[in-house]
């Protein structure tokens, strides 16, 4: 079905531009028949005046020979009542005594199946001198050249028609090899690649852009297998859990007690809970779902958090906290905050800081530890969804690996951005920068 829609193009092509080319051939043969008739036509005018005017002086004045005497040319000459009074040999065997047609302007009459060009010019005595031209040359070049344009425009349509089947199949030749290589592209199958022409035209670009959907598409399932392997195994560790404790429980009622199991119970369920929660904000996100935009003063979400470290006895540094309002959920910046709060106290050795400040219409969240740091090679990778440097300690802690993801995507749909470096002290270092309140926000 492909090879005929693509003999289909090849022909819609091909018809088209010859149907074009025939078009303009038969307006330029008219064009040009026109013109020559035209202009034969107006030379046999000229030259039968100019010659009409020669016999004229010759044939004035006394002692002068007469249209009797001219043997080549059809002449006659008419009396004041149009009839023939003299005419040359030529005139009286075509015509006897019939008088040609007199008028002001040249006109074309047959005589004796011949087409002849007539002309007229009074002379002295109320006399009117009349000639005939032969007009047959003029037709059978007019003839040749309308048998030269009849053979020449279908020849010629027909090299245009030749040349663009062969031209539109040499330029569809690459599109099929790239249709070819698409269909056997299946979701197992995304590493392939269509080839590119070293063409340089529209179809190497055609290639060029499918391969770059082709790479999105392969990197977008690849790291959709990889969540769901990563989320399928988030979500049976603490399924497994609780199943071991209830087995225990059930093989060995002696050994585990009621409120031990509701207590793994809950923290594991809590746990899932957490973990459930937070891929479904992820898919909201990833949906563009931002909640309500508002104005948020985000130096108060970054002072409760602080009071929270405090509270978990972290020596906090507030001081580089001061006024800043962004646009944005105000829940999902909270989250923002907290997440990343969360972070630092996890892998912190019991310092934090947090800053707030405004510059240029940009505001600038820190967040600050003094534990081992990310090294520079790992800085992007942690905001991938399911990532932990330190798998045993994250684990143990109760991370499940989203916290980064989750606040570099809030962050992205305020049209921020989260990135992160060295700390003051060696450590982490987490950098939000958001659009201010005061300013217009533009992209996505």
């Amino acid at each position: 079905m492909a090879r005929r829609v693509w003999r289909s193009v090849r022909g819609r092509t091909t018809l088209g531009a010859t149907l074009v080319v025939a078009v303009a051939l038969l307006v330029g043969a008219l064009s040009f028949y026109g013109v020559l008739s035209t202009s034969i036509h107006a030379a046999t005018e000229r030259s039968a005046e100019q010659r009409l005017g020669e016999l004229a002086q010759r044939l004035e004045g006394p002692g002068r020979p007469g249209p009797d005497q001219l043997d080549d040319d059809l002449v006659q000459l008419l009396g004041p009542d149009g009839s023939v009074r003299r005419a040359s040999e030529e005139a009286v065997d075509a015509l006897g005594s019939t008088p040609l047609p007199v008028d002001d302007d040249p006109r074309v009459v047959r005589v004796d199946g011949e087409p002849m060009l007539v002309v007229a010019e009074d002379v002295e005595g109320d006399q009117t001198l009349v000639l005939a031209v032969s007009m047959e040359d003029d037709a059978e070049t007019l003839a040749t050249v309308a048998t030269l344009l009849a053979v020449a425009v279908p020849a010629l349509l027909a090299l245009v028609a030749l040349t663009t089947w062969l031209v539109t199949g040499r330029a569809l030749r690459p599109v099929t090899r790239i249709r070819e290589e698409v269909d056997g592209i299946t979701a197992e199958r995304l590493d392939r690649r269509v080839p590119v022409p070293d063409t340089g035209d529209e179809v190497a670009s055609l290639a060029f852009t499918m391969n770059g959907m082709l790479d999105r598409l392969d990197a977008a399932a690849t790291a959709q297998r990889r969540f769901v392997s990563d989320a399928s195994h988030e979500l049976r560790s603490p399924l497994a859990t609780i199943r071991q404790h209830a087995e225990l429980a059930q093989a060995h009622p002696e050994v585990t007690t009621i409120g031990e199991l509701a207590e793994v119970v809950s923290e594991e369920g809590l746990r899932l809970q957490g973990i459930v929660e937070s891929l479904l904000l992820l898919a909201r996100l990833d949906e563009g779902v931002t909640g309500h935009t508002e104005a948020v003063d985000l130096d108060d979400i970054a002072l409760s958090e602080a009071r929270r470290l405090r509270a978990a006895d972290l020596d906090v540094d507030g001081s580089g906290i001061g006024a800043a309002r962004v646009r944005g959920d105000a829940r999902l910046l909270a989250q923002l905050v907290r997440n990343l709060a969360d972070n630092a106290a996890r892998h912190s050795r019991g310092r934090v800081a947090l800053g707030v400040a405004e510059t240029r219409g940009r505001v600038v969240l820190t967040v600050e530890d003094d534990g081992t740091g990310v090294p520079a090679a790992e800085r992007e990778r942690i905001f991938e969804r399911f990532v932990r440097l330190d798998e045993a300690r994250s684990r143990d802690a109760g991370g499940s690996g989203l916290g980064l993801a989750i606040a570099r995507s809030i962050a992205a749909a305020a049209h921020g951005s989260v990135t992160v470096d060295e700390s003051r002290w060696g450590g982490a270092r987490f950098v939000v920068t958001l659009p201010s309140a005061a300013e217009p926000v533009t992209g996505s």
